[in-house]
């Protein structure tokens, strides 16, 4: 059965406002019971800051991986609030406040002419206490003239400027200065007062500037005592405390950076909308729409909004209508202090396509049913204009689409015209430009502003991303004046082009900083709008997208890790190593989903043959799940459906999901081959298949079934860029293990090649027939430092081998062995003693294959080492470090500089964590040099010295990874980077091609495209004879991001992340 319905009447909601029943609300049954003792408790100083930093480096086995240097957060006994003062803790000082003391807690009072919101924050508050440390504080409405106050003992006094009458008087009595945040948005100011009412000594009083300020200043002082803001929303713990104080300056905040701060549930089919039936529904939803999105639902949801110190919602659209599915669901929102809006295709509070296909009549096309489409949005603006709402204007197609063919900015104009016209009858007359208005240049309806279209000062321009995290468009200088402003609708989830991503977080925070912070420098801090997809998947990155929202000074390339070592530390319980170790862990695994969407991925998205680059990728997973694991098995009961559901899950599902495909691909290769451990494979990724669902069966179990749905987004197979109906598994062969193989029992597959030998196979030369036997060769400053040869059964005879080499600098890791079906393959490394090579030699690996009832079978392999050496003495051309070609080529991330140097205020700047490898460079600060760009060789420059062997006709091909940045400076300034090579002239590349307005250029789109590769290439050919050089890159324009560079000079060949940073001297 669903929950009763609340009363109909507003008067009647509000008398159930009664702060006993808030005070004693409790959570649904599948709240967890109870709560673990922590595990490292340690006393500290009340005033005393509660961070301290400590540096730790987590080793992670892949053989490609840099170390990783996190900074680890420790504080005293518990995390603080995410990117705020800390004022609390949990031993007393001599002037700190006692919030709980000896098992006493702090009367707490607030007068009935409070906002409702606040009353409800102010239950949560001491509810919060309650579920910390076992005591509940007494709540009590109070005014003045109450004899409670003065027989409460020392207590804790809430309210709002020229809301509340109690700190009215109390401002009024103490002559407290509140001149910091009167007038200000969402400011608060908490801190001990003397004698604030009379028989009152002391108290603390927590008081906003409006009522979100103090319903921010509420739960900001909930999860500093230990409350998650996740605390139903991922069933994290609140660990139990025996006392709570404040410190008598106490915490305070100004205004935040970003006025209008929300979530975009989005794209709810499947998974939020299937579990929200079942959990807030009777298992009908409501009555025109069938939505489950009703007010039982939203007020769980704005509760953590709040929390998240957020303060916007756009809701669920695409089965639901906000304000015709529940007709509470408008008030309550308002009730609790969230502003609403509708997405950027929804204008003037009307759930497009929903409420169109319910309500309306004729085509949505202003040009043919204008007065019925005029109409239609003034009953949205009737039925909100009582609560605190952001419209969007403008107009988009029926179901998100661009309008017909006919449409002209002229008539766009008048839309938005006609609007304003609606805004001024139904408020009365009020001055249109105080009613906040959104304007979303979203797809087309950018390129409308790009053509000319204008709209009214005072309407925030909300610039958009591509859907992929890459912002399209910032304010220029010249657009930075508008009493509107500006903000940005930023995704982590997407349907549509290239491919849909829903299933798990696969977003990076460190590219989230590295665009956003661009929005803070170029003042687009009106309004953001994350689309959260179905929120649950996408937890931490959703905290950090509003957590930089609300204080963005906080945040630095410098300290970004440390948010999820103390996100870690505050959800988990953990000490400071463990919690710089799951910092890793998200480092890495966000890497590992976003360098390819979980939904792109293929067999052979890696390297099957070359650079060991699937094995590697693998090698990765590997080291995720065994570091998760450890972590999960130390934790306590209480905190591992936590730790489940924001780390162990997706590690754990992106690592099933990347070991099936890669598995896949090695399945098709070796069947192609005739080798019948192919076999094996496709067993494997059958299971591994039945696995990803056995996770997800165990997600839909937790705690009883509380998030049962959750995960029910498909993944697997895409043929488009919609979600298939159905996962299904990938492609796999068998090769027969009961037939002889009719070119004999042994199966012989060397390192880098598609070919097997012996018998034909396209792969061994160019004629595919008749080729010689197979060769391989290995130079001095290959990073992997050996070769390998893959020995297997080809068919139902199985075989003993022998492999020798008739040189002693060639050696094999395995001499002999035993083929079979039971064991069919046997890798030999063969790695070599340079001390006994000089220049080029060659040896012949002799495999050789015995079997019953079968002449014997040898076959050379022809082995080749290539001793390189660099001039005696050399390191670089300025003694400094020196990449070395190996293998081929030379590859270089781009923050292992040899040089680096500043021009005026402007520095090459690392973001950590961020893109495909290791990191990218970046030109910081963005605003430096006044803005101005630089030509190519004036400006910042990054510098690398390298050593070649080889080249091709006395040129190397330099290929350039950037990030797929959009030219979001305006089209008259392009992205561009100067790469040189020594003292020939700078190439420069504007490397993000032009598109017609609101539109991106084709090479954007596709499954090799921009975005689904992470990375655009920009390559270039330079003279670069062999012997010592230096490349240098040039910036031209800021918001360049640099991940990677590969100097081809002659042997690179293809692979999804390029080569293996190469040997380095120093």
């Amino acid at each position: 059965m669903s929950p009763p319905p609340w009363p109909s009447s507003r008067a009647a909601v509000l008398s159930r406002i009664s702060l006993t029943a808030l005070a004693s609300r409790t959570g649904p049954p599948e709240v967890l019971p109870g709560v673990a003792m922590r595990r490292h408790e340690a006393p500290c100083v009340a005033e005393a800051s509660a961070w301290t930093d400590k540096r730790y480096e987590v080793v992670m086995m892949a053989a490609s991986w840099r170390r990783i240097a996190l900074l680890a957060l420790t504080v005293c006994g518990r995390a603080a609030a995410l990117g705020q003062d800390s004022c609390v803790s949990f031993t007393p000082s001599w002037n700190s406040f006692a919030v709980v003391s000896k098992g006493e807690a702090a009367h707490v009072f607030l007068s009935s002419d409070e906002w409702p919101g606040v009353q409800i924050a102010a239950a949560d508050f001491v509810a919060d206490i309650k579920k910390v440390t076992g005591v509940a504080p007494a709540l009590s409405n109070a005014t003045v003239s109450a004899t409670g106050l003065s027989s409460a003992g020392l207590p804790i006094l809430i309210g709002t400027l020229g809301k509340s009458s109690l700190i009215d008087q109390v401002v009024n009595n103490t002559k407290l200065d509140v001149s910091s945040i009167e007038g200000q948005w969402e400011a608060s100011l908490t801190q001990i007062v003397t004698n604030p009412l009379p028989g009152v000594t002391k108290a603390y009083v927590i008081i906003g500037a409006d009522k979100r300020g103090t319903i921010f200043a509420l739960y900001d002082h909930s999860e500093q005592f230990g409350v998650s803001p996740w605390y139903w929303w991922a069933d994290v713990p609140s660990t139990p405390r025996a006392n709570l104080f404040v410190s008598s300056s106490g915490c305070s905040h100004g205004s935040p950076t970003v006025k209008y701060r929300g979530i975009f549930l989005n794209d709810e089919q499947p998974a939020l909308q299937n579990w929200a039936m079942e959990k807030f529904t009777n298992g009908t939803g409501a009555a025109l729409t069938g939505s489950p999105f009703n007010h039982f639902f939203y007020t769980k949801l704005f509760e953590l909004i709040l929390r998240l110190k957020a303060n916007y919602l756009w809701p669920a659209q695409w089965s639901s209508a906000f304000g015709v599915d529940d007709t509470q669901n408008q008030f309550i929102a308002d009730m609790y202090g969230i502003v609403m809006g509708t997405s950027h295709e929804e204008p003037m509070m009307r759930s497009i396509p929903v409420e169109w296909n319910l309500f309306g009549e004729g085509d949505y096309d202003y040009n043919t049913n204008q007065q019925f489409i005029y109409n239609f949005w003034v009953e949205g603006v009737n039925r909100s204009k009582t609560y605190e709402s952001l419209y969007t204007v403008g107009m988009r197609g029926n179901g998100d689409l661009p309008l017909g063919t006919s449409t002209n900015i002229a008539l766009l104009e008048k839309i938005v015209s006609d609007q304003r016209t609606i805004f001024a009858s139904e408020f009365n007359g009020t001055d249109v430009a105080t009613i906040p208005q959104v304007w979303a240049l979203y797809k087309e309806v950018e390129g409308y502003y790009d053509q000319g279209m204008r709209v009214p000062d005072d309407i925030t321009l909300l610039w958009s991303d591509d859907n992929w995290g890459n912002v399209r468009r910032y304010p220029v200088l010249s657009e930075r004046n508008r009493t509107g402003g500006a903000g940005v609708y930023y995704h982590i989830d997407y349907v549509g082009d290239p491919r849909d991503y829903k299933w798990i977080q696969s977003t990076q925070i460190s590219k989230v900083y590295e665009q956003m912070s661009l929005a803070v420098d170029r003042q687009a801090t009106r309004i953001w709008v994350l689309n959260v997809g179905d929120l649950k998947p996408s937890e931490m990155a959703t905290e950090f997208f509003l957590t930089y929202a609300w204080n963005a000074t906080r945040w630095s390339l410098t300290n970004i890790d440390s948010f999820v070592t103390s996100w870690a530390q505050r959800e988990f319980d953990l000490g400071a190593e463990d919690a710089g170790e799951v910092a890793a862990i998200i480092g890495n695994m966000t890497r590992f989903l976003s360098r390819r969407k979980p939904e792109l991925l293929n067999s052979t998205t890696y390297s099957l043959t070359d650079y060991r680059e699937a094995d590697t990728a693998l090698a990765g997973w590997s080291a995720l799940n065994a570091s998760a694991a450890r972590i999960y098995n130390s934790l306590s009961s209480a905190y591992k459906p936590a730790f489940f559901q924001l780390v162990y899950h997706p590690v754990q599902a992106g690592s099933t999901l990347a070991n099936m495909w890669i598995s896949a691909g090695n399945n098709n290769m070796r069947a192609f081959q005739a080798r019948v451990s192919a076999n094996t494979l496709a067993e494997q990724v059958e299971d591994l298949f039945n696995q990803d669902y056995d996770l997800e069966l165990e997600y839909h179990a937790l705690l009883g079934g509380k998030w049962d749905h959750m995960m029910d987004q498909t993944h697997t197979l895409y043929y488009y860029w919609q979600e298939p109906t159905q996962n299904m598994m990938p492609p796999v062969a068998k090769v027969s293990s009961r037939k002889p193989n009719i070119a004999g029992v042994m199966r012989i597959v060397p390192e880098g090649t598609l070919g097997a030998w012996p018998g034909d196979n396209q792969y061994q030369c160019a004629n595919g027939y008749s080729c010689g036997p197979p060769t391989m060769s290995l130079d001095s400053f290959t990073p992997a430092n050996s070769r390998y040869v893959d020995i297997g059964l080809g068919g139902s005879i199985p075989f003993a081998f022998t492999v020798t080499s008739n040189e002693s600098w060639a050696k094999v890791s395995v001499a002999k062995g035993s083929i079979s079906a039971a064991s069919p393959e046997q890798r030999v490394e063969v790695t070599v003693d340079w001390s006994q090579v000089k220049g080029t030699q060659i040896a012949q690996i002799l495999l050789s294959a015995t079997a019953q009832n079968t002449p014997p079978f040898s076959m050379p392999l022809i082995f080749t080492a290539i001793h390189n050496t660099v001039p005696a003495g050399f390191k670089g051309a300025s003694k400094d470090v020196c990449f070395v070609e190996g293998d081929g080529g030379i590859a270089i991330e781009a923050a292992h500089a040899t040089r680096n140097t500043t021009v005026g205020e402007v520095t090459w700047t690392e973001i950590p964590n961020y893109g495909r490898t290791v990191s990218g460079v970046t030109p910081w600060p963005r605003l430096g040099n006044n803005e101005a760009n630089y030509t190519a060789g004036s400006g910042p420059n990054l510098q690398y010295d390298f050593y070649n062997f080889n080249s091709q006709n006395g040129t190397v091909i330099v290929t350039v990874l950037v990030s797929p940045s959009f030219n979001a400076n305006g089209d008259d300034r392009p992205l561009g980077l100067g790469v040189q090579i020594d003292a020939s002239a700078p190439q420069t590349t504007y490397f993000f091609p032009p598109a017609a307005p609101g539109q991106t250029p084709p090479q954007w789109d596709g499954n090799d495209g921009f975005v689904a590769n992470g990375v655009i290439s920009i390559i270039g050919t330079f003279p670069a004879a062999p012997g010592a050089h230096t490349l240098t890159l040039w910036m031209i324009e800021p918001a360049v991001v640099v991940q990677k560079i590969i100097i081809d000079t002659g042997g690179v060949r293809p692979s999804y992340l390029g080569p293996p940073e190469s040997v380095v001297i120093a």
